[in-house]
């Protein structure tokens, strides 16, 4: 590698790469995309260079919701222990800041979440499983323990890496 390829960096006086001069920088930067400080996947669905607090500034509800791949989440508070809410979104963490700011307290958490190729298909069959495993079911609300919750998805992950796994075998 030839040494003009690095030039002495203007705060530091240390060597920098060319790739790391502000120009490049700032033109590799414009290619991303960020939802509320977190960069997106250039792979993602919804994907648009720029800086946005939400996908709904970005983009409309209907355009969000035909979009088949995201992910499906589990979403607890401490208001209500034991009580999980099984939902989907194109982020999931897009989707907790909005019942954030139904809080004062901040206290909604993410405890799962699966990212999946159809997620409203997944969420289906979420709900399913979690009416088989809750004590009571009160729209996408179940009466169960994080715990198992937790186990639930842990499960459910492992079978989508899987599936990913063998459809890449059977295309090679």
């Amino acid at each position: 590698m030839s040494l003009e390829r690095f030039s002495p960096n203007p705060y530091t006086g240390s060597p920098m790469y060319y790739k790391d001069n502000p120009e490049a920088v700032r033109r590799r930067d414009s290619q991303r995309m960020y939802v509320n400080g977190k960069e997106v996947s250039k792979k993602h669905p919804l994907h648009k260079p720029g800086r946005y607090k939400s996908l709904d500034d970005v983009w409309s509800h209907a355009v969000i919701e035909d979009t088949k791949e995201g992910d499906v989440y589990a979403i607890v508070n401490k208001a209500w222990p034991d009580w999980v809410k099984v939902g989907k979104a194109s982020i999931a963490e897009d989707r907790l800041s909005g019942y954030q700011t139904s809080s004062p307290f901040r206290d909604y958490e993410i405890i799962a979440k699966v990212a999946v190729e159809n997620r409203h298909q997944k969420e289906r069959e979420m709900h399913k499983v979690f009416e088989h495993f809750a004590d009571t079911r009160n729209g996408e609300w179940f009466k169960i323990n994080k715990v198992t919750a937790i186990k639930i998805f842990n499960m459910h992950n492992v079978h989508e890496v899987v599936k990913v796994e063998e459809e890449r075998k059977s295309a090679a």
